[in-house]
């Protein structure tokens, strides 16, 4: 799993034209919770090559995360070729956060 920074300007060409399930975490440096997510998500890069990883900041990209209506971080939105497929928040165990992924792999 590869880790990527997205923006306005970047976003519909990196994940809405991907061909691998994207996973797009919204977050804040601010926010407590998203700084525990964080190793979580850099294990998981590690361990999953089929599937890419985005970060948003919700403070620097407010568009984009009005463009998902995203009301409370951390969220994470997961997509297959360029549409939503499921979307979770909340910090969680590395398991349940697999979980989450590995049930759209297929």
């Amino acid at each position: 799993m590869s880790e990527l920074v997205l923006t306005e300007e970047n976003f519909d060409q990196s994940i809405l034209q991907a061909e691998k399930l994207v996973l797009v975490d919204f977050w804040a440096p601010w926010c407590g919770p998203c700084r525990m997510m964080a190793p979580v998500l850099e294990e998981l890069a590690a361990e999953m090559d089929s599937v890419t990883i985005g970060k948003i900041n919700v403070d620097e990209q407010s568009a984009l995360a009005q463009r998902f209506n995203i009301l409370s971080i951390p969220t994470f939105i997961l997509f297959k070729k360029g549409e939503v497929i499921d979307q979770f928040s909340g910090a969680m165990t590395k398991q349940a956060f697999k979980s989450h992924i590995e049930k759209h792999l297929v």
